[in-house]
């Protein structure tokens, strides 16, 4: 896995909350290809790079350059391995849907949309808190070989 360079944290707070709307677009809707759309940009952002994902490009070049600049940064591997979390949900919502389950469908996107809207919100990244428990408890499975 290739290390990303660390971020600005406005940019993947950003990206939760246009996640939160497209969740909730699946939820109002069913529209399970929707979800597999963002069950493959979760794929890309955890397994190849944080900067394959449009969100941090639309923040990178229409928002970052209108707000204050911030020297704060956040290291990318929580993040990416916060987007691997998000992948299994979507995954699994999407298989839910696409199967004919929706009620699966419903519950694993549901708690992938809890998830992005408290990082989104409140800027509480479970997926992030998951990692740091992990490279705490269990160091050899968290860090890459």
């Amino acid at each position: 896995m290739p290390k990303d360079a660390p971020v600005d944290p406005r940019g993947p707070r950003f990206s939760a909350w246009m996640t939160t709307v497209v969740l909730a677009i699946v939820l109002l809707t069913g529209w399970w290809r929707l979800l597999g759309a963002q069950t493959v940009l979760f794929a890309m952002c955890a397994f190849i790079s944080l900067k394959l994902n449009p969100w941090g490009h639309v923040y990178r070049f229409a928002i970052q350059p209108r707000i204050t600049p911030t020297t704060e940064r956040e290291e990318a591997a929580p993040l990416r391995f916060a987007q691997g979390v998000g992948f299994v949900f979507a995954l699994l919502g999407t298989v839910g849907y696409a199967a004919g389950y929706p009620t699966f469908g419903t519950v694993a996107t549901g708690l992938a949309l809890v998830a992005a809207f408290l990082n989104a919100a409140f800027g509480l990244c479970l997926g992030c808190e998951m990692y740091l428990l992990l490279r705490r408890y269990a160091p050899a499975l968290a860090r890459p070989q």
